[in-house]
């Protein structure tokens, strides 16, 4: 294992959800979050920001920080990206993506083929020129002490990366959950079936006890800045 595995937060700007998707009837305004992991192999990038489109532009009001900004305030530059990760295709996950040419991107085939299935995302960010897919089919290592594993429901391919530090596991969950609130209902919603609490539970996915088998040290979101911790 790498004796370091840094990992540092993008902020690529936030976006107004509409009422209709919140679930709580008012809008929400969210986070865009990336994540850079700084591995001896070079500097591998999870997400890439928000793409541009004008109907996109007008429902999700986004205000975006630019992906060369915003890796420079991360401390990193675009020539310094090796490797890539969407945890999913959507627009706010793979937006930068068409500035990453000549790299590899690590995807799932589910997430692939839905992602160029009908009004999924914009397309133009799935097949821009110079794009190179690197094609998973579940969990996988990607580098020396990082590996993928799938953690659909968002989408069909969603995925998130863990980073195996000498200090402890730490778990890039991209949009596996909107919150880390709602990470940790899934959470406690494992040990309720563990500790063989009455029926009537509510159903965690299978990976979050995957997840939870790592023991990892936190889990980061996408859309949120809390960080779970066990």
């Amino acid at each position: 294992m790498p004796a370091d595995l840094a990992v540092r937060r993008i902020d690529f700007g936030y976006f107004v959800r509409p009422a209709e998707e919140t679930g709580t009837g008012t809008p929400r305004a969210e986070p865009c979050l990336g994540y850079l992991v700084f591995h001896p192999g070079g500097v591998l990038i999870v997400d890439s920001g928000m793409g541009s489109h004008p109907e996109v532009d007008d429902h999700y009001r986004p205000r975006r920080v630019p992906l060369a900004a915003a890796l420079t305030a991360a401390g990193a530059e675009l020539s310094d990206i090796r490797q890539v990760v969407n945890c999913h295709l959507h627009f706010d996950h793979c937006g930068g993506n068409p500035q990453l040419t000549a790299r590899p991107i690590f995807t799932q085939r589910a997430e692939l083929e839905a992602a160029r299935g009908f009004d999924y995302t914009l397309p133009e960010l799935i097949d821009a020129p110079g794009i190179t897919y690197e094609i998973l089919d579940g969990a996988s290592e990607i580098l020396d002490g990082i590996h993928v594993l799938p953690t659909p429901g968002h989408t069909p391919g969603h995925q998130s990366v863990v980073v195996h530090r000498p200090d402890g596991t730490v778990v890039v969950a991209g949009q596996s959950h909107d919150t880390a609130t709602a990470f940790g209902a899934d959470v406690l919603a494992v040990h309720a079936v563990r500790d063989r609490h009455a029926d009537d539970l509510p159903v965690a996915p299978e990976w979050v006890d995957q997840l939870l088998a790592l023991d990892p040290r936190k889990v980061v979101f996408a859309h949120d800045r809390a960080v779970w911790v066990p």
